[in-house]
This record gives structure tokens, C-alpha cells and sequence, in this order.
């Protein structure tokens, strides 16, 4: 540094001295020059500084952090998911069928034996206090609809209670939680229809599932109402994964909403005049068809602008299934069930005259 001061005071002095023999160009010449020779030294000092960065920078690299990896959307990811559902579907429609053969062969059978056993019951001292004839008469007070729903509530129910285990949570997250981003795709889909982890939540879908129990089930018949209800959980879950992987948006999703829409969408558009009316609101009622567009505009409008607080995807899915089954499904699947409950009383009178083949 100090010979670089050296330089210019000499340019300077020479500068002064000549300004009355000369013109200005010559010592002008000379300063630009002498710091022009600076700044050559001032970028090589830069340089030598930069290339030992560099070596140091070989010598110790840097490890940087790994980052999570996360898989891409792809639709071929559903393809399992598509096959499951639609065989899940048509082995419920098809054990529904079989189900009500075996339930109509035996209240045939049993038909005798329960006029005889009221009989007895007439004859026979009456216990007061006893538990069990009190859940009887409770149990028997009951609607055909209640009594079926009793089942899914009380598996809702276990569930829940599943995921206070801590033991049991990996498990929980892995099989009873939907998630196209998940290695499990497939049980999911039908596991998370009985899985709640907020009791608000599931006493809320718990509720509109009594409530429409009745309705439901006088409309299609105990077996015909569980199938449709097992298959309107993975058929919703399955319009889920369709939306999230189409969006990006992935998530774990869980609750019955989506079987549940599925039949508050059959009631409405089987009977759209019936009067509803909101638990925390009876003086207000509406139409039950007016209830259902409200339903689809909400969750409509919720896909559209990426709400995440509710999986309105698969309420959408559950709403349009519940109300093509009425309209189209019904016809089209239950109705065709004949050929498979021939096949299912041949095979159980082993012949097609009641006797045994040879």
C-alpha cells in the first residue's frame, strides 16, 4: 500500500511540475495510467482471493441438508385404486342379493317357531328388572332403519377409540386414513368410511345417519342400503384421490361424510317435498330438494376454490352417486340381480329342482 501511494504522488508532482512546459494531455496520460496499473493489481488480488475460495471449497465441501422426498402426481397410481372400487362394488351388490335370499329363506322357516315362542311369552310370569328384557324391549322398539345402523355406529364407535391407543396410531394413520400419496390405497379407501378421530365430528355424521336411517331403509331394504352404503364410502373415497392427485393437493382424509351424503342425496331426490329442518334451528324448515342443492353448490364452490377444512370432493362424489342410484342405479343393478340368486339357490339346493344332482 504504500508504494501504491508512491506512485500517484509522483504522478502528481510530475504533473505540477510540467503544467507550464507542456500541455495537459501528457500528465493527464500519466495519472490515468498510474491508476490503471492499480486496479490491474486490485482485480488480481480478487481473482487469487476467489480461486483460493474455490480450492477450499474442493477441499471441504459443503453438505447440504437432504430434502423430503414426496411423490409426483400420477394418475397411474389409480389404476388399483379404479379396480378395487369397482369390485368391492359389485361383491356388495352381489352379498346383498345372497343376504336377502338367506333372510327371506329364513323368516319362512322361522315363521312357526316365532308365533309359538310369542305364545309362551304370554304364558310365562313376566321379570321386572331384568337387564336383558329391558335391551329387548328397547332393542324391539326400534325401527327396521335403526336397528341397521346400530352396526356402523357402534363400529364407528370402536374405531374411535382406537386412535386414544398410542400403540395403534402408526396403524391408524397407515389403514384408516385415505391418502393417494399413501403405500396403502386400496383397504383405506373402505376402512376410513368408520374412522373419526374428532368426536364433534363423528357424533355430527353419527346424527344424520340416524336420522335418515328409517327413511333410507324403508326406500331400499336393509341388505339393499348396505350396499350402497360400503360402496358409496370407497366410491367417494375414490373421487377424492381423483381430485387431489388432478390438483396436487394431497392429504390424509378420514369420516363416513361421503356415505353419509350418498344417502341424504338418495332420500332427497327420492322424496325432494319432505320437510328438513336444521337440530340447533326446528322452526326453520325446507325442502329436502332445496337442502340437497344447497349441499352440492357448497361443496362445489369449496372444490373450486380449494378449501381444505372439509374433503368436499368426496361429498361431491358421495351426492352424485346417491342421487344416480335412484334415478339410474337402482334399475340398472338391483333389479338385475335374478340370474345371481338362481345360481345362489341352485347351488344350495345343489339342483334346479330342489333335489341333489346324481
Amino acid at each position: 500500500m504504500a508504494w501504491r501511494g508512491c506512485i500517484v504522488r509522483w504522478v502528481k508532482e510530475d504533473f505540477i511540475f510540467q503544467t507550464s512546459q507542456r500541455s495537459r494531455l501528457f500528465p493527464c496520460h500519466q495519472q490515468k495510467c498510474g491508476f490503471r496499473k492499480v486496479a490491474k493489481r486490485a482485480e488480481s488480488k480478487k481473482e487469487a482471493e476467489q480461486a483460493e475460495m474455490l480450492h477450499k471449497r474442493e477441499l471441504n465441501p459443503q453438505m447440504e441438508p437432504p430434502t423430503p422426498h414426496h411423490p409426483g402426481r400420477s394418475f397411474g397410481r389409480l389404476v388399483k385404486p379404479l379396480v378395487f372400487t369397482v369390485g368391492f362394488t359389485g361383491c356388495s351388490f352381489g352379498a346383498a342379493a345372497i343376504w336377502q335370499y338367506e333372510s327371506l329363506k329364513y323368516r319362512v322357516q322361522s315363521y312357526f317357531n316365532e308365533v309359538r315362542a310369542d305364545w309362551l311369552d304370554k304364558l310365562r310370569p313376566q321379570k321386572h328388572g331384568d337387564l336383558r328384557k329391558q335391551v329387548n324391549q328397547w332393542w324391539n322398539s326400534l325401527s327396521e332403519g335403526q336397528r341397521s345402523v346400530t352396526g356402523i355406529i357402534v363400529a364407528n364407535a370402536l374405531v374411535f377409540c382406537c386412535w386414544r391407543i398410542p400403540v395403534l396410531q402408526h396403524a391408524m394413520v397407515k389403514y384408516f386414513t385415505s391418502d393417494p400419496a399413501s403405500k396403502a390405497l386400496c383397504w383405506p379407501m373402505l376402512l376410513s368410511t368408520f374412522s373419526h378421530y374428532s368426536l364433534l365430528h363423528m357424533a355430527a355424521n353419527m346424527y344424520v345417519l340416524w336420522s335418515f336411517s328409517s327413511s333410507i331403509v324403508n326406500l331400499m331394504g336393509r341388505e339393499q342400503f348396505m350396499a350402497v352404503y360400503l360402496s358409496a364410502g370407497v366410491i367417494s373415497t375414490f373421487v377424492s384421490y381423483v381430485c387431489k392427485t388432478a390438483t396436487g393437493r394431497l392429504g390424509p382424509s378420514l369420516g363416513a361424510s361421503g356415505a353419509i351424503m350418498t344417502v341424504l342425496a338418495a332420500v332427497c331426490t327420492k322424496m325432494p317435498e319432505a320437510k328438513l329442518a336444521v337440530i340447533f334451528l326446528p322452526i326453520y324448515t325446507f325442502s329436502a330438494g332445496n337442502a340437497l342443492k344447497a349441499i352440492v353448490a357448497l361443496d362445489t364452490t369449496g372444490l373450486i376454490m380449494g378449501w381444505r377444512f372439509f374433503d368436499h370432493a368426496a361429498h361431491l362424489g358421495g351426492a352424485l352417486f346417491g342421487m344416480w342410484y335412484i334415478l339410474y342405479g337402482h334399475e340398472l343393478i338391483w333389479k338385475n340381480r335374478e340370474p345371481l340368486v338362481k345360481l345362489w339357490h341352485n347351488f344350495r339346493t345343489r339342483g334346479p329342482d330342489g333335489g341333489e344332482q346324481p
